[in-house]
């Protein structure tokens, strides 16, 4: 069998990745409840590091407290958080690995229980309980989202993605369905995706051109529709002000779900793009060594891995060693997942996941 690339892949930034393979942005529920990193999330993050991925991309990390989407997330809304962010740095880079952190709001899919206010969004939703933003609030969401990138920056973490997939809030903003606005923020594609545009622009005048950022997006569900997405994308490559798009397909080697675009793998319909300077990444049943060469050969810069790298600490070894390697079959034991480094929190979290874990 072909063997697996192993080379660095440079970004236009300058920065480099020692091989072809990220830790996805994997939500865990183990830091502390006011947002701080606790020990579990840090040995977590930091035994993928040793374990041979080129980049760890911390879970979702949210850019304000009423952003918060599940419990035990890791924040950014503060410098309270930054002790914990360069502790996490310190012993990610020192394996020669890239640490990226990943900057969220959930909008309306702020739990009410964890926020005790109404969850925001670019609507009113009754189905969420979420009120809509004024253009007062908008600005605010823009400049906590620029101060996290700062913050981040002043930690030493390499770079930034936004979170623009899953439907949270910069995906209400983009979403005809759950966007009815009608000011500049509403409306026609390009209203929608201002608030997206201007956090970029905003980070990058903010934090120079030196540092890495990327941006995640789901084409499909919540209202997200193919053909906007890759318009999305190609003005995100024309303008040249990121480093990287990450899309989140749930499998990339599926077919859209919408009867309109069932001709080819929805993957492809990205991988047509001319991506330029911008490089191209994409997760979703990425499981084992044939899986991460086929991703590559659809034209992936590099690939991202959930699933597996929590399975496997270890996972990039495995496959460069062994392009053959399969990862675990599950449901795995509990004690298979402390041995790979999840704390009591996310093997908990983990159990939500269909067969995905039993008891020892």
């Amino acid at each position: 069998m072909k063997r697996i690339t192993h080379t660095p892949l440079q970004f236009s930034n300058g920065s480099t990745i020692k091989n072809r393979l990220m830790l996805a942005p994997l939500t865990n529920t183990q830091s502390h409840e006011d947002g701080i990193l606790s020990e579990d999330e840090l040995n977590w993050l930091t035994m993928r590091a040793k374990g041979g991925f080129g980049m760890v991309m911390t879970c979702a990390s949210h850019v304000q407290e009423i952003g918060k989407g599940f419990p035990g997330q890791l924040g950014i809304f503060s410098d309270h958080h930054c002790a914990g962010h360069k502790k996490l740095v310190e012993q990610i880079q020192a394996h020669d690995c890239l640490i990226v952190i990943q900057l969220h709001h959930a909008g309306m899919r702020a739990p009410v229980e964890l926020i005790n206010q109404k969850p925001v969004s670019a609507s009113n939703n009754e189905k969420y309980g979420a009120r809509e933003l004024s253009l007062d609030e908008i600005e605010e969401l823009k400049k906590d989202f620029i101060s996290a990138a700062l913050r981040a920056q002043a930690c030493g973490y390499d770079g930034v993605e936004i979170h623009g997939a899953h439907g949270y809030i910069i995906t209400q903003f983009l979403s005809a369905e759950y966007n009815q606005r009608n000011d500049q923020y509403g409306g026609s594609l390009e209203n929608r995706a201002r608030l997206l545009f201007e956090i970029i622009d905003g980070i990058r005048r903010e934090c120079g051109n030196d540092f890495l950022m990327g941006v995640r997006l789901s084409p499909e569900r919540y209202g997200m529709d193919i053909e906007e997405i890759k318009k999305v994308c190609q003005r995100l490559i024309d303008e040249n002000k990121i480093n990287f798009i990450d899309l989140s397909l749930w499998d990339i080697f599926k077919f859209p779900e919408d009867e309109n675009y069932k001709e080819k793998l929805l993957l492809e319909y990205f991988t047509a793009l001319d991506f330029k300077e911008v490089r191209f990444t994409a997760a979703g049943n990425i499981r084992n060594g044939k899986d991460v060469l086929k991703a590559m050969e659809l034209g992936l810069d590099f690939v991202t891995i959930g699933r597996a790298g929590i399975l496997h600490h270890n996972f990039p070894k495995k496959i460069y060693d062994n392009p053959l390697f399969q990862s675990i079959k599950t449901p795995v034991k509990e004690s298979h997942l402390r041995k790979e480094g999840l704390g009591d929190d996310f093997i908990t979290y983990m159990r939500k996941w269909k067969d995905f874990v039993v008891k020892d």
